[in-house]
């Protein structure tokens, strides 16, 4: 026999979600149910021996609670009201000492972004020129941090780039290290992906260095940017939709403006410490 459950939300944290949901017979009852679904009520038909429902959150704040099924009248599913509850946690930092830009198993962002002001001539960008440092550190044995045990590595730095100004912008450069003795698998680059370019970049007298880029805006009455809900600490994201990443054979616009920024950010590991110190974006005057 069967038994008819309706599941509702009353109460979570602004960023939880989606949702995983499965019983205590270990039968998935529903995949990736977003929380606008369970807050108006999520219906499953389970087996009458299943006792316990169980919700995971796959969210930033993943989580997983267990619920024993129970009965209640139509007017009592009525009058349930959601509220968003949040409540406040202490966060713990480096507590391994190999990891950096990681917290509770999750890789987060690191981003820095550099302005550059022109005189009065508008310039063309060349290529930027990167002088950072990066480090891995070697796991101790007792755990506790040691300045002495890293190593400074080549083939690791951030691993995409924004360059834009107030009417142009790269959209998302992917940076790879460019092959060593391989010149096949350089002319793979760049790479035209949907929403990314890939490129290469080389590090050369401590300077990282990449030059292949141009404007991809398709229109300049488009916002470059959108607000993400992601995460607070995250003042925007390329606006994708006003992007073209085809190979744009005559429409190879130069960064050409009065003022640059240069966006870099490495979000795929949590291995690597940088240690940002300078950078040059070399330009010449464009007259016209």
């Amino acid at each position: 026999m069967a038994k008819t459950v309706v599941i509702r939300l009353t109460c979570s944290g602004g960023r939880t979600g989606p949702f995983d949901i499965f019983d205590n017979l270990e039968t998935v009852l529903g995949t990736d149910i977003s929380k606008q679904n369970l807050i108006d009520g999520y219906t499953v038909s389970v087996d009458d021996s299943v006792t316990t429902i169980y919700i995971q959150s796959k969210g930033k704040c993943s989580n997983i609670i267990s619920v024993t099924i129970g009965t209640a009248t139509i007017e009592e599913l009525a009058a349930l009201e959601y509220n968003v509850c949040n409540t406040g946690s202490i966060w713990r930092h480096l507590t391994n000492t190999v990891h950096y830009n990681k917290y509770y198993g999750k890789v987060e962002p690191y981003i820095i972004e550099y302005p550059f002001a022109y005189q009065s001539y508008d310039e063309i960008l060349q290529n930027v020129k990167d002088y950072s440092r990066v480090y891995n550190y070697l796991p101790s044995a007792d755990g506790v941090f040691n300045d002495n045990r890293k190593v400074e590595v080549d083939n690791q730095w951030f691993n995409k780039a924004v360059l834009y100004n107030g009417q142009q912008s790269t959209g998302v450069l992917e940076l790879v290290p460019k092959p060593i003795n391989n010149l096949k698998q350089y002319l793979n680059y760049p790479i035209y992906n949907t929403y990314s370019k890939t490129i290469t970049y080389t590090k050369s007298d401590n300077f990282y260095q990449y030059n292949t880029f141009w404007g991809l805006v398709k229109s300049k009455s488009v916002p470059l940017f959108l607000t993400t809900c992601e995460s607070l600490s995250i003042d925007k994201v390329v606006n994708q939709a006003n992007m073209d990443y085809g190979k744009r054979s005559f429409k190879k616009e130069p960064l050409r403006a009065k003022e640059l920024k240069v966006r870099h950010i490495l979000d795929n590991s949590s291995e690597a410490h940088i240690v940002s110190q300078f950078i040059l974006a070399p330009a010449q005057i464009s007259y016209k």
